[in-house]
């Protein structure tokens, strides 16, 4: 792809005329750090959800990879954004991402997926034009290994209850097999989503469970603690759906089960309610992965909505932004067990910024459904998986420290994609 230079009569994505340019046509910088980007690219891959891989080139024989949620729309709008960024100098980060904020001003959670995937790439071009890892441009380590938790569904495949009768499926006794296995696998922290099926039919519409949909709950989270014991931290996702009365319920009948945390127990945009959830319950909550920028998380921290933050490193803006949200979160005493459900490429660039952040706990893997999610990409001159025994042991390569397969990418392209590595 290639764009030639803004005409002077584009109006800027945002509308209206901007205050302020901060596009620059000189860097003043000395000839070996006077880079310039020259193209950007994208490709989707097919993973347990769509994978979203963006590519910065430059004129330097270096490129930057990152990783953008929601990937179709948001690989769209990085695309367009080229025009805006070929010919500047990708070591100036925090110049870029704000004059693409300036110039897509409104397009909302794609437009900061779509900023995500291209700040991270300019970590990846900076890492790698200074041989160092991004952690160190972020400030240095606090740890040298990431924690990872298990996401582990409803103790089975995420379509295993398509074919089948939920109330086979959503069994104490599947939960507490799958917990075994994840534990088993070296992880010391998982999660289940509790919002199964239930035995029993209840007005899904209301946002409400009957006592009988309440005890299958309580049944699932006691089997696992009854297999795995209380040294493994054991978390339980709501995905939004009930109502503040069911929520205290369900969360009191829980307590006895030291969980590490109840996640997103109401809808995300009720924010009094889930401040009610909050205040009644003596187990963590955990929200945010709704939330995409520094103000917004700010105002929830101030509200008092949630006791654990969970910004998504793929959709919050990149890097420096999750740094920020660090930064905010832990004035508030407020820890972070972050969300994610992308590929090695946003995993890995997770595992940089959990190194850098004081107040990280774990970061979430949503892949065990994806057999070659571990090969996808290898370290730069290292070896090892990316994730084993359920730790991110940081790449000390220079960048994010990886390099994607080609021929997975190429094997697992969505139709209409193209390889871009």
């Amino acid at each position: 792809m290639t764009h030639d230079r803004e005409p002077d009569y584009r109006i800027a994505q945002g509308g209206g005329v901007p205050w302020r340019d901060l596009a620059r046509e000189e860097t003043h910088r000395p000839p070996e750090r006077d880079v310039e980007i020259t193209d950007v690219k994208t490709m989707a891959i097919a993973g347990n959800f769509t994978w979203g891989i963006v590519k910065v080139e430059t004129d330097a024989d270096v490129y930057g990879l990152g990783e953008t949620f929601r990937a179709e729309a948001a690989l769209d709008m990085a695309e367009r954004m080229a025009i805006d960024l070929e010919g500047e100098n990708p070591l100036d980060i925090d110049r870029i991402t704000g004059l693409l904020e300036q110039r897509y001003t409104g397009c909302g959670r794609i437009g900061q997926a779509a900023f995500t995937g291209i700040e991270t790439a300019l970590w990846d071009i900076k890492g790698k034009l200074f041989d160092v890892p991004v952690y160190e441009l972020l400030g240095g380590k606090y740890r040298d290994e990431i924690k990872i938790y298990c996401d582990t569904h409803g103790g089975e495949s995420l379509g295993a209850a398509a074919s089948r009768d939920p109330t086979d499926v959503y069994t104490p006794e599947s939960y507490a097999r799958a917990a075994r296995e994840v534990v088993d696998e070296g992880f010391e922290a998982l999660k289940f989503d509790l919002d199964v099926p239930t035995h029993r039919e209840y007005d899904q519409a209301a946002r409400r469970m009957d006592n009988a949909a309440l005890e299958h709950k309580v049944s699932l989270v006691e089997a696992v603690r009854d297999e795995i014991g209380y040294d493994v931290d054991l978390g339980m996702d709501l995905h939004w759906n009930f109502t503040v009365e069911t929520a205290v319920r369900l969360g009191k009948k829980l307590e006895r089960f030291d969980l590490a945390w109840l996640e997103d127990p109401v809808p995300p945009e009720k924010w009094d309610a889930q401040k009610r959830v909050t205040r009644k319950l003596d187990v963590p909550v955990l929200t945010g992965e709704n939330l995409v920028t520094v103000d917004q998380f700010n105002k929830a921290a101030c509200e008092g909505i949630m006791d654990i933050a969970a910004p998504d490193v793929n959709k919050c803006g990149g890097l420096g932004e999750y740094v920020k949200i660090a930064t905010v979160c832990d004035l508030y005493g407020i820890p972070i067990a972050s969300h994610n459900i992308s590929s090695p490429v946003g995993t890995v660039a997770g595992a940089h910024v959990s190194a850098a952040i004081p107040n990280f706990v774990c970061m979430e893997w949503h892949s065990r459904d994806v057999p070659w999610w571990n090969e996808f990409a290898v370290r730069t001159g290292e070896r090892g998986p990316i994730l084993e025994e359920g730790y991110v042991d940081v790449p000390e390569g220079p960048g994010l420290g990886i390099e994607i397969d080609r021929d997975l990418a190429e094997e697992y392209l969505t139709d209409g994609s193209e390889l871009i590595v």
